[in-house]
């Protein structure tokens, strides 16, 4: 009886992961006008807030029980969506990065470099990132996967401001709100 649940337990966990890697493939970008014009600034702040540990531990506290299960589902769907946004950026500015690794300025190649590592990074911890945070809405654990996220994220917005301004000074790309 105990396998059986344990048995089940495991699809349940295997299926979720195979849906999360298939909805990481979502935050692929479609061709468009162009790469800057396909970002969507990101509100650091916000996110940064959903994302505290600070934040859950109060509304833990203060809040009922059910009450605080509710409110941390939200908040965990929306963390979902700022992730969701925070990949499909990355793809854009690899793109980005990869067309200027064509300059023939060094700086300007060393720049696009980095952006492109950057944004791939990114790229592959936003996948993890949503696979956790899917978890952690089926299950009640702790949560910390925006962390690296956020990180990144900042990161990633000096690399693209860095390498805009390096190609054209007078139009930088903005990849947060703030």
């Amino acid at each position: 009886m105990t396998l059986a649940i344990v048995l089940v337990i495991l699809a349940v966990v295997s299926l979720v992961v195979i849906l999360r890697l298939a909805v990481s493939r979502s935050l692929q970008i479609s061709a468009g006008p162009g790469p800057a014009g396909q970002i969507q600034p990101l509100d650091v702040a916000a996110f940064r807030n959903l994302a505290s540990p600070d934040e859950d531990t109060f509304l833990r506290r203060r809040l009922p029980s059910a009450e605080f299960r509710r409110v941390r589902r939200e908040r965990l769907r929306a963390m979902s969506a700022y992730v969701q946004v925070a990949g499909r950026n990355a793809a854009v500015l690899v793109r980005l990065g990869q067309t200027a690794l064509r300059s023939d300025n060094t700086i300007t190649s060393e720049a696009a470099h980095q952006l492109v590592d950057q944004a791939l990074l990114l790229r592959r911890n936003c996948a993890f990132a949503l696979i956790r945070i899917h978890l952690a809405l089926a299950l009640p654990l702790v949560n910390d996967a925006a962390a690296p996220i956020l990180r990144g994220y900042e990161q990633l917005s000096g690399c693209a401001l860095l390498l805009t301004r390096l190609q054209n000074p007078a139009a930088p790309v903005r990849i947060s709100a703030n």
